[in-house]
C-alpha cells in the first residue's frame, strides 16, 4: 500500500512539488526556532520556563514550538495572527459594515479582511514584543541570574523589531504553504511546533522503562490506550449530522433547474480547538500572575488552587469548555443565515416550513450535537491530568495539542488524497477523449 502510494506520488510531479515546498518551508520555520534574540541569557530563560511549565507561559511556549523558551526570533509563533483572526471574526458579529464586506463583497471583501488581519497581527506583535521585553528585564532564573544581559531601551527596541519581523515572516510562510503547498499553512506551523516535542517524550518514556520506574506491561497498556483515544478522536472529528435538503424544480427560460436532493452537514465539533484554548488561557492567568509575585503568600495559595492537578481547576476547565463551545459555535454558524439562503435558493428541509421554522429546527439540532461535542472536547482535555495522576504517565498526552495534531493531520491527508483522486480523474477523462477521437 505504501509502495503504491510512493509510485502514485512519482507519477504526479505537481503533488511532489507541493509536498517538497511544504516540507521546505516548515524546515525553514524549525530552523528559525533555534536563532535567539540578541541580549538574552538563553540558559537562564530555559531554567525559568522549566519552573513555570503549568502556567500561561507553558501553553504559549507549546504553540510557539519551543521558541519562547529560548526567546528565538519566532518566539511569538503564529499566535498573534490567530488572535487577530479571532478578533476580526468577533468584530464581524458586532459590526454590520464588516459583516456586509465579508458576505456581500465576495473575494474582494475577504481580501480586504485578510489585509486588515495582517495589520492587526503586526500591532499585536509590537504590543506583545514590548511587554515581553519589559517583563524579561525584571525576571531572574530560579538561581537568581538575570535573564536580560543589558536592560534598557536598546534591548526593548531590538526585541520588538526582531519578534515583529519573525512573526511577519512566519505569517508569510503560512500563506505560502496554503497557496503553493498542501494543507492550511497556519495550522501546519502549529502542528510542526507541537510534534517537535514528540521524540523527546518517547525517549523519556524509554528511559523510565529502562530505569525500572515504568513497567513494560504498563507501557504497552498506555500505548494501546493512546491508540484507542486517537481512533476515538478521528471518529468524533469526522462525526456529523446530515440534515436532508430538497430543492424544488424551477423553470428559467427553456431550462429546468433544481429538483435535487442534498444534505446540510452539521459537525459534532463545530467550534474546533478554540474552546479549550480560551478556557486554558483564562484559567492559567492566576498561575501566571503568581509566578511574578513569588513573595506573596495569598497569591501563592490562589496559584495552588488553580494548578492543573486541582479539582477546582478541572471542574472550571470543563465548565468553561462547554460554555465556549456554544459561544464560538454561535459566532461562526448562524442558523438564520442558513435558513434564509435555503429559502432564497428554493431549498427546504422535508417536513419543515422554510424561514423561521427552518431556523428553529437547525438551531435545535445544532444545540443538541454541540452539547455532545462539548462533552467530547472536555473529556479529551482533562485526559492528561487523569493519566498523570492515576497511571503516572511520564508525558502530556491529550488536551488541545492532541486535538490540533489529529485535526491537522486529517486535513493534510484528505487534501493529498483529493489531489490524487482529481489527478486520476483527469487522466481517465483524457484517455476517454483519446479513444473517442480514434
Amino acid at each position: 500500500m505504501a509502495l503504491s502510494g510512493v509510485e502514485n506520488l512519482a507519477r504526479m510531479p505537481e503533488l511532489k512539488k507541493k509536498l517538497l515546498w511544504t516540507f521546505l518551508l516548515l524546515a525553514v520555520y524549525r530552523l528559525g526556532i533555534h536563532v535567539p534574540v540578541p541580549g538574552v541569557d538563553t540558559a537562564s530563560l530555559s531554567e525559568f520556563f522549566a519552573s513555570v511549565e503549568n502556567t500561561l507561559f507553558g501553553m504559549l511556549d507549546m504553540f510557539s514550538g519551543g521558541g519562547l523558551r529560548t526567546l528565538s526570533i519566532f518566539a511569538l509563533g503564529i499566535m498573534p495572527y490567530i488572535s487577530a483572526s479571532i478578533i476580526m471574526q468577533l468584530l464581524q458579529v458586532v459590526s454590520p459594515d464588516l459583516k456586509r464586506i465579508a458576505k456581500e463583497e465576495g473575494a474582494a471583501g475577504r481580501k480586504k479582511i485578510t489585509q486588515w488581519t495582517r495589520y492587526a497581527t503586526v500591532l499585536i506583535t509590537v504590543v506583545q514584543g514590548f511587554g515581553i521585553a519589559v517583563g524579561l528585564e525584571s525576571m531572574t532564573s530560579p538561581t537568581g541570574a538575570p535573564i536580560v544581559l543589558s536592560a534598557g531601551w536598546g534591548f526593548r527596541l531590538i526585541t520588538i523589531l526582531t519578534l515583529t519581523a519573525g512573526t511577519v515572516f512566519i505569517m508569510w510562510i503560512g500563506e505560502q504553504i496554503t497557496a503553493k503547498g498542501i494543507g492550511n499553512g497556519i495550522s501546519l506551523i502549529i502542528f510542526a511546533g507541537i510534534v517537535a516535542g514528540l521524540p523527546g517524550a518517547i525517549m523519556n518514556s524509554f528511559s523510565l522503562i529502562g530505569a525500572g520506574e515504568l513497567s513494560v506491561f504498563v507501557g504497552l497498556l498506555i500505548l494501546a490506550f493512546m491508540a484507542a483515544v486517537l481512533v476515538f478522536i478521528v471518529f468524533m472529528e469526522r462525526g456529523q449530522r446530515r440534515i436532508p435538503i430538497h430543492y424544488a424544480k424551477r423553470q428559467m427560460g427553456r431550462k429546468m433547474f433544481g429538483g435535487q436532493t442534498t444534505h446540510l452537514p452539521l459537525r459534532i465539533n463545530t467550534a474546533g480547538v478554540i474552546p479549550p484554548i480560551f478556557a486554558s488561557s483564562l484559567l492559567m492567568f492566576p498561575a501566571t500572575i503568581g509566578s511574578f509575585a513569588q513573595g506573596s503568600e495569598i497569591l501563592q495559595q490562589i496559584t495552588a488552587l488553580f494548578s492543573p492537578n486541582s479539582l477546582l481547576y478541572n471542574v472550571l476547565f470543563v465548565a468553561l469548555i462547554i460554555f465556549f463551545c456554544f459561544f464560538y459555535t454561535a459566532i461562526i454558524f448562524d442558523p438564520k443565515d442558513i435558513a434564509e439562503n435555503l429559502k432564497n435558493a428554493g431549498g427546504f428541509i422535508p417536513g419543515i416550513r422554510p424561514g423561521g421554522k427552518t431556523r428553529e429546527y437547525i438551531d435545535r439540532v445544532l444545540s443538541r450535537i454541540t452539547l455532545w461535542g462539548s462533552f467530547y472536547i472536555a473529556a479529551i482535555c482533562v485526559l492528561p491530568m487523569l493519566l498523570i495522576a492515576n497511571l503516572n504517565v511520564p508525558f502530556y498526552f491529550g488536551g488541545t495539542s492532541l486535538l490540533i495534531v489529529v485535526g491537522v493531520a486529517m486535513d493534510f491527508m484528505s487534501q493529498v488524497e483529493s489531489h490524487m483522486i482529481s489527478r486520476q480523474y483527469e487522466g481517465l477523462m483524457n484517455r476517454s477523449k483519446g479513444k473517442v477521437r480514434k
